[in-house]
């Protein structure tokens, strides 16, 4: 099988790559480009742990074929901080105790991350929603849900760090 080059843009930078055309999206992002964030679950689009932004939506990345990719906009877990900077959403993830093993938490920040650029004021039913395509065994979702809705509240209440990552549409 012969290689095809895809290009796209990767957390605001243009990315050009060779790759075989049966490859997924995570694999190019992991193996190739050494973005090890985003992480493989179950392989068959289950538990969201791969999930990453595909012209802004939330997408998992195990069943996106790299080639898919060509002329997209993918932001992973790694593209929400600026620089040492966490994004506001990072910071609640860790202040509100969501993260315990850690496997899980890029999907649901990029899930979260997904519906506050759509709902800057989501309730809990939608925030439930958002996630459900990602799965945790270690929190459960109680502090995942306080921590999106603690950053929806920055968002709403003008904090000017908790709006300037998140990028335009």
């Amino acid at each position: 099988m012969n290689k095809i080059k895809i290009r796209f843009n990767l957390n605001g930078q243009e990315v050009e790559i060779d790759t075989l055309p049966n490859r997924r999206l995570l694999d190019v992002l992991r193996q190739d480009l050494g973005l090890t964030g985003t992480k493989e679950g179950c392989d068959v689009g289950e538990c969201g742990a791969c999930t990453v932004l595909m012209n802004g939506q939330a997408v998992h990345s195990c069943l996106i074929l790299a080639p898919q990719a060509d002329g997209a906009r993918i932001v992973t877990v790694e593209g929400l901080a600026q620089g040492n900077n966490l994004h506001p959403l990072q910071k609640n993830f860790l202040q509100y105790g969501a993260v315990q093993c850690g496997f899980c938490i890029p999907g649901m920040l990029m899930s979260s991350y997904a519906l506050l650029n759509e709902n800057t004021h989501p309730d809990e039913e939608e925030i439930k929603e958002a996630i459900a395509g990602n799965l945790c065994r270690c929190t459960g979702y109680k502090q995942i849900i306080k921590a999106v809705q603690e950053t929806a509240n920055e968002l709403d209440h003008g904090n000017k760090d908790a709006g300037k990552a998140l990028p335009s549409k």
